[in-house]
């Protein structure tokens, strides 16, 4: 990717949910790319919020917060009703983790506890329309990639599934042309996953997912580390395309934007 800044390049909007979950790898994707970025903390206070218009694209990061808890986490009903202004003005979109799970709510549909909690490394699978998506083209059908969630969403009406795994089928979809949910984690770098395992409450919550241990973990991210980089890289200069406008696969169209939430 070019390092010179696009043409005019509006800043690319980041809603963070809590520090240590930020942009991890996905950082440098965007600096090479020439385009700004703004970092709001949108679960502290009450930040203003620039137009959506006036952003290349707007990333949302994870969290421990679930997108049915806006009794306990006021700041959601204005960050779902902000997405939705995104989506209309047909702004790109990523959500990470809860983000994606953030966007599957703006676009109607339910988020809940999954079945089983997913924390470490676990296989993800392709399928078979994702071979034609300029994020996961390059995508192996199958791959090791880092998980740490426990809930889910209903797949958004029009969208497009493009990744799944046996614990959790809705591990990545495509609404439109232009508005992805990641349930995993590609952006995570190993100085991300010392500080997400020395949060408070972490051992009891690995003792829950069949008693999985840090050092567990640990050793799994340093044998994976490198293929999970080779993961991260064609899926982010994608997603990087699709802000300049130049994504798409040769010889073939994605669907429409589907109607607007």
């Amino acid at each position: 990717m070019s390092a010179r800044r696009p043409p005019s390049a509006a800043p690319v909007l980041v809603f963070r949910h809590v520090p240590h979950e930020g942009l991890g790898t996905l950082a440098p994707a965007l600096r090479a790319a020439g385009y700004p970025v703004r970092v709001i903390d949108i679960a502290r206070g009450r930040p203003a919020l620039p137009s959506p218009r006036s952003l290349s694209a707007l990333i949302v990061m994870g969290g421990p917060m679930g997108v049915y808890e806006k009794s306990k986490y006021p700041f959601l009903r204005r960050e779902i009703a902000y997405l939705r202004r995104a989506i209309r003005a047909k702004k790109p979109l990523l959500g990470v983790c809860l983000g994606a799970q953030l966007i599957a709510h703006a676009l109607g549909q339910r988020v809940y506890p999954n079945d089983k909690k997913e924390i470490g490394w676990y296989p993800l699978h392709r399928t078979d329309a994702a071979r034609r998506d300029p994020l996961f083209a390059r995508f192996p059908k199958t791959a090791a990639v880092f998980q740490w969630h426990g809930d889910t969403f209903d797949l958004p009406k029009g969208a497009t599934l493009l990744a799944t795994s046996p614990r959790c089928r809705h591990q990545a979809f495509r609404w439109g042309d232009r508005v992805y949910g990641l349930q995993f984690h590609v952006e995570v770098d190993p100085a991300m996953v010392r500080e997400w395992l020395s949060q408070p409450g972490v051992d009891q919550e690995l003792q829950a997912v069949e008693g999985r241990t840090r050092r567990e973990i640990r050793l799994h991210r340093h044998r994976r580390w490198r293929g999970l980089r080779r993961l991260a890289q064609p899926l982010f200069q994608g997603w990087v395309g699709i802000l300049r406008g130049t994504a798409g696969l040769p010889g073939r169209r994605l669907a429409p934007t589907p109607s607007r939430p």
